[in-house]
């Protein structure tokens, strides 16, 4: 099985951005960890900052992985092409955040994409992403 993880803008900054709202741990800490809970799954990753090369990413990929783990941070609200990719790959995707978006600001309650993914996990840190995983094992 293979997983690609796609995270947005500014998540590059993971560990120091807003660490009471996202944590003090950086991504590239995490993600060793995240992969020995599951040694039989491959887990690639990629993060931008850049609309495009999110869908970019979403193409080459979500044809041959398994699944997609898409946490596309302030584009989830905003963005109809990110949802338009998603419906027009085969791969299934499930949105994650690691905050929980509906205790935030109101924008953030709304997501553009959450009708194209198969689910939405918010709020549990970064351990949304494990719960993602464990949903495409199922």
């Amino acid at each position: 099985m293979t997983i690609q993880i796609i995270n947005g803008p500014n998540l590059n900054l993971l560990g120091v951005r807003e660490p009471d709202v996202y944590g003090c741990t950086s991504f590239d800490d995490f993600l060793p960890r995240l992969r020995a809970c599951f040694p039989d799954v491959q887990i690639d990753y990629f993060q931008s900052n850049i609309e495009g090369e999110l869908i970019n990413k979403l193409q080459a990929v979500g044809f041959q992985c398994d699944g997609i783990v898409l946490n596309a941070a302030a584009y989830t609200h905003t963005s109809i092409a990110l949802a338009d990719c998603i419906r027009a790959i085969s791969a299934p995707v499930v949105e994650v955040h690691i905050s929980n978006v509906h205790q935030r600001e109101a924008f953030r309650h709304q997501s553009m994409i959450a009708a194209a993914c198969r689910g939405v996990i918010c709020g549990f840190g970064l351990d949304s992403y494990r719960l993602a995983i464990e949903s495409f094992k199922r």
